[in-house]
């Protein structure tokens, strides 16, 4: 009777432990489906405010500007400015990027931070959006369809849309896909022959090496 008691007491911590395993579990599903949502909607929130802000600025009242594309987390105050500053949660914002085959609209930001990697994608090297020669925007690899985490879903033909602050919108088109090794970085000062290029970088799923994506203006 003593063993039958005691053996039903380890059943009955065995069923707890499991419980709160799955609990466990079933809150970081639903923490990464919350979080990846939270991402995704205000990054394209914020791509629709800057080019409206871009593209259509008289449509903003300049006595109440706001200073900041914010998403989903609105937490700046409107204030009286001249010019439309374009920022988003705190970094400045010097472009979009959009890719139709992933659903991948993010702003793009100027300063390289460890805070600003987890914020969106970066401009990293090259002589300004839109210009002749080969800009370089790197992005996280999170293994959870934000940021960069698709791009190895691309293939030659692909668009990407990249709006730079003049409102000037270019079409890149894919034309190579590959891997390479963490500190290659001969893919940043290649000769683009006077053409307009970009080159997306981000980890691969094993984060043991890079993935590169070309691509050039059609």
């Amino acid at each position: 009777m003593f063993n039958n008691s005691k053996y039903g007491n380890l059943l009955t911590v065995i069923l707890i432990i499991a419980i709160i395993c799955i609990v466990i579990i079933i809150g970081l599903i639903g923490y990464n489906i919350y979080k990846k949502y939270y991402i995704e909607k205000g990054a394209e929130q914020a791509v629709a405010q800057f080019e409206n802000l871009i593209n259509d600025p008289n449509n903003v009242n300049s006595n109440n500007v706001k200073d900041e594309i914010t998403g989903l987390d609105d937490d700046s105050d409107s204030s009286s400015s001249s010019a439309i500053q374009t920022k988003y949660k705190g970094f400045d914002v010097i472009g979009t990027i959009q890719i139709p085959k992933i659903n991948l609209k993010y702003p793009i930001l100027e300063d390289v931070t460890k805070k600003s990697l987890e914020t969106s994608v970066v401009w990293l090297y090259g002589p300004g959006l839109n210009k002749v020669g080969n800009n370089v925007i790197i992005g996280h690899n999170y293994r959870n369809g934000t940021m960069f985490s698709n791009v190895k879903n691309l293939s030659s033909g692909n668009a990407i849309y990249i709006t730079d602050l003049t409102g000037n919108k270019v079409k890149y088109v894919v034309y190579k896909i590959y891997r390479t090794s963490g500190d290659d970085a001969s893919y940043m000062t290649r000769n683009t022959n006077n053409k307009k290029e970009i080159s997306l970088s981000t980890c691969t799923d094993d984060s043991k090496a890079r993935t590169i994506v070309l691509a050039r203006e059609e």
